[in-house]
């Protein structure tokens, strides 16, 4: 291995970021023990680490003792599980990404309006399950190109919405399916991928490029991790998901020349820095470069009264 290459735009983004944060600031703020719904991002590493500070992590609200403080994960939640929580008098705090509340809202007014919703997503995944919850009677799941052929909605106006952290080139072909079976299918004004995922795909298409073979950082669990895999490897390079150094072949260090390297956007850095020591090790001489194809500048706040309380 004559060179390691890391791609940038990786890791964590500004959903992933903000969720965090919200959970550190509502334990600063109310202590332990904090329940969460579902994991707050799809990393164990994370989700070790709050735990350890006493953040318990709950799949379903019946679970958390009443009057007690739920955070709601980036990931999203329906209407009856934010009814749920109202019953049990639980405190909420809401961590759901920005950009997922975006495709809610959407799915809502799509609703009121009359329309069917086809739902491109992962079947079982906590965001397409949270966004279908918003209008279950009136919304189809479409996961994969195959069913993009075969589904057969309601007759009467029809829309479509999307999971945020999918491939951005199989939502391509999935719509121009859609659009030839369905030309009067109703979008979103703005895409519902979501920028991160975007950028991230974007990247390491340029990374493929340029390397022998391409490591994504990331948990199996995790959709644009798995995303990233495929992407890399649909450029025709092999490519692996992995998370832990003793996951590194003896072989990355010694067949590849140029080993590039991505992370998903719940990734801690710190994960891939030890990713890029394992490498490292007997090859002292390896160049450690960056391939930066785009910036990003975008942050979400906190709210302001999580804040206030935090500091209390």
């Amino acid at each position: 291995m004559d060179q390691v290459l890391l791609a940038a735009p990786r890791g964590f983004c500004a959903g992933v970021a903000y969720a965090i944060e919200v959970v550190d600031l509502a334990l600063q703020a109310h202590g332990a023990p904090l329940y969460v719904r579902h994991a707050i991002v799809h990393n164990e590493h994370v989700v070790r680490s709050f735990e350890k500070r006493g953040v318990i992590f709950v799949e379903a609200i019946e679970e958390i003792p009443e009057g007690s403080t739920v955070v709601f994960s980036a990931h999203g939640v329906s209407p009856a599980v934010r009814e749920a929580a109202a019953k049990r008098n639980l405190r909420v705090i809401d961590a759901t990404c920005p950009l997922v509340t975006k495709v809610h809202r959407e799915a809502a007014r799509f609703a009121k309006q009359g329309y069917h919703m086809l739902y491109i997503g992962h079947r079982g995944h906590v965001e397409a399950e949270g966004t279908m919850g918003e209008a279950p009677g009136q919304m189809t799941l479409v996961d994969g190109i195959e069913e993009a052929e075969r589904v057969q909605p309601p007759d009467g106006p029809l829309a479509v919405v999307t999971q945020t952290t999918l491939s951005v080139d199989e939502v391509e072909k999935i719509m121009a399916i859609l659009r030839r079976r369905f030309p009067h299918i109703e979008t979103p004004k703005k895409e519902d991928i979501c920028y991160a995922t975007t950028n991230r795909q974007a990247a390491v298409k340029q990374l493929a490029e340029r390397a022998d073979l391409v490591l994504v950082v990331g948990s199996r669990t995790s959709s644009n991790s798995n995303r990233l895999r495929e992407v890399a490897e649909s450029c025709g390079v092999p490519a692996f998901l992995l998370m832990e150094p003793s996951e590194v072949r003896a072989e990355w260090k010694t067949d590849y020349p140029v080993v590039g390297v991505t992370s998903g956007a719940s990734t801690p850095e710190e994960l891939v820095e030890n990713i890029v020591g394992t490498l490292l090790e007997g090859n002292p001489d390896a160049e450690v470069s960056i391939l930066e194809t785009i910036r990003e500048d975008v942050t979400f706040i906190p709210p302001r009264d999580l804040i206030a309380s935090a500091r209390r």
